[in-house]
């Protein structure tokens, strides 16, 4: 459903660098809701290769995990090996603009950096946002929870140091990413409340191989972050040359902690949870 990654491509080599983080966080949000955990079930919308699916399948009494691109469902369900958990997790194609699930039929949902990718614009009010949440609210039952997890612009700004690289792209980016006050304004407009907001300070995306500076050179590694896309080729170019350099200088390592120093502080994902009315 991305506006402008292509998720049949990257699916091959999502998982890669792609690790889930705030669960801990999650847990404790589906806790808020009014179904104890162990009975309810979790929407996962926008999906992807199920990372968090996967996750989280034993935290609830079933998931139903849905999303646009057939490439990354295939991966998602290429992970289910367990037989236990054919009765526990659901894959399902389809717009989380459109749910295709019934009304009041869920106890949870969470979407994991998937807002951004919406071809919406900031100008217009949010239409898309605005009917995505609007989803979100129909098939939640009173009392459930919806939990966002997304990027703030600080985060966006200090909290990739590779990001530096490629300025352009970030600015890109942090224009398709949603004012935490405007979210709070749309999710009120559809009946969800919001109870916290959370950052993420230990996580980062990437896992392990976000501190492997030379990495970026490597086009597999780039996939595990769709702001890649958002750069030109010139900008692109430009970021790998520099890169190139500055190993060659052995600086490389001091640039990535330089840009890097903030994030411990900030985090790179925040999470907004609210409750349906």
């Amino acid at each position: 459903m991305s506006s402008y990654e292509n998720y049949t491509q990257t699916s091959v080599v999502y998982d890669h660098t792609r690790v889930p983080v705030g669960l801990e966080i999650i847990t404790a949000a589906l806790s808020s809701g009014s179904t104890k955990p162990d009975r309810q079930i979790l929407l996962d919308a926008g999906c992807g290769t199920g990372i968090y699916t996967f996750a989280l399948v034993d935290q609830v009494h079933r998931v139903e995990a849905i999303d646009l691109n057939r490439s990354m469902l295939l991966v998602a369900r290429s992970k289910m090996r367990s037989a236990a958990k054919h009765d526990r997790i659901g894959f399902t194609q389809g717009s989380i603009s459109q749910l295709p699930f019934e009304t009041q039929s869920v106890d949870g949902v969470m979407m994991n950096q998937v807002l951004h990718h919406l071809p919406d614009q900031a100008e217009d009010g949010w239409p898309l946002h605005h009917q995505v949440l609007k989803e979100c609210a129909r098939v939640l039952r009173p009392g459930g929870v919806l939990i966002i997890n997304s990027c703030t612009h600080e985060q966006l700004e200090k909290g990739f140091w590779f990001y530096e690289l490629i300025p352009n792209a970030r600015t890109a980016v942090m224009r398709k990413i949603i004012p935490e006050k405007e979210l709070d304004a749309l999710m009120c407009g559809v009946g969800l409340t919001l109870n916290d907001r959370l950052v993420e300070l230990d996580g980062v995306l990437q896992g392990e191989s976000y501190f492997d500076a030379e990495a970026v050179l490597d086009y597999a590694w780039r996939k595990g972050d769709s702001i890649w896309t958002l750069a030109s080729d010139q900008e692109l170019q430009t970021a790998l040359t520099q890169v190139t350099e500055l190993a060659a200088k052995n600086q490389l390592q001091s640039f990535m902690q330089r840009y890097d120093a903030d994030r411990p502080a900030l985090g790179q994902t925040s999470f907004s949870v609210a409750i349906k009315n």
